[in-house]
């Protein structure tokens, strides 16, 4: 039975009005037309679809059958059609983001708000996970972008740097770095890194983003870390820190996620340390108009007056 969508509106619209007459009159067709294709649709499915009368169209059995199955064939199409058309937009769709723990918790969710605002029916996916995961989900093409900071993205990658943020040392209360003073509540002193020399240490594991920051500001202080215990998520080096085993060192994007330990921080400097965030695409496959939309709203973000934790901002849109 090959019938096009046409014909399936036809039909219904002469079953629905009970009339050839009033059918054509809302399809903007003449009613000859409209008889023809009913007669073909007949001829095709081999039943009499539609009884005719000198006062009325009616559908006989195997018609209200027929228009059942119509009904829903031609619903489907629509909401196909207007889901495509939205597609083509950027208003329906699918973003799919890969993104570190951290951005995650921290710097993408006032950017999905204001993208939520205007592009309600786009659904977004976001799967957190470490650096080389998250590169290898742009690079499988699991993931239209990454969110990440800059490491080691294989040469087929970009990276736009959209954000950058500060380094701090956070330490339990009662800690020495707690009780000197010298800062105001609104701009704490500041630390070195070769005053963390010596001092019993939590770090994230080399898996981590973290860790290659954090190795290379001691080594340009020239100090080294105490006694290192090693964890690999946000949650465990909070937790060592407040039982008081060591201090660490995190992002400005990371603080936000420790509060539940209730440590104090203090913001690092000799040398300054700053981690640049970035948007990871692949330019070997096409975007969708809904990604480009997405990327936008991140490329945005400064002038849209998106705020950032204390110690990170955004860089020029």
């Amino acid at each position: 039975m090959d019938l096009t969508v046409q014909q399936l509106r036809i039909v219904l619209a002469v079953a629905d009005a009970g009339s050839f007459t009033a059918a054509g009159e809302h399809l903007h067709l003449a009613q000859s037309s409209l008889s023809r294709a009913v007669a073909d649709v007949e001829r095709r499915v081999g039943v009499t679809l539609l009884q005719r009368t000198t006062r009325r169209v009616a559908p006989t059995p195997e018609g209200r059958e027929f228009v059942r199955v119509a009904r829903d064939v031609v619903a489907s199409f629509d909401r196909g059609m207007n889901h495509f058309a939205g597609f083509l937009d950027g208003t329906r769709g699918l973003v799919r983001i890969a993104t570190l723990p951290s951005l995650a918790a921290t710097l993408l969710p006032a950017v999905v708000s204001v993208f939520r605002q205007d592009h309600p029916e786009v659904s977004i996916s976001i799967e957190d996970s470490l650096l080389g995961q998250v590169l290898a989900h742009v690079d499988g093409g699991d993931a239209d972008l990454a969110i990440t900071v800059s490491g080691d993205q294989p040469a087929e990658l970009t990276f736009e740097p959209i954000a950058v943020d500060e380094f701090s040392c956070v330490f339990p209360g009662g800690h020495r770095f707690a009780t000197e003073t010298g800062g105001t509540p609104n701009t704490p002193m500041t630390l070195t890194w070769a005053e963390l020399h010596d001092e019993p240490f939590i770090a994230f594991d080399r898996a981590s983003s973290v860790r290659f920051h954090v190795d290379r500001a001691f080594a340009a202080a020239g100090a080294t870390p105490g006694t290192v215990t090693e964890a690999r998520n946000i949650a465990a080096v909070g937790g060592l820190v407040a039982a008081g085993l060591g201090v660490s060192a995190v992002p400005s994007l990371v603080l936000p996620l420790l509060e539940f330990a209730r440590l104090g921080h203090r913001p690092l400097t000799g040398p300054e340390v700053t981690r640049s965030i970035g948007v990871v695409t692949d330019p070997r496959r096409p975007r969708a108009p809904a990604v480009e939309a997405f990327l936008h709203t991140l490329a945005t973000a400064r002038s849209s007056g998106l705020r950032l934790p204390q110690g990170a901002r955004w860089v020029a849109d």
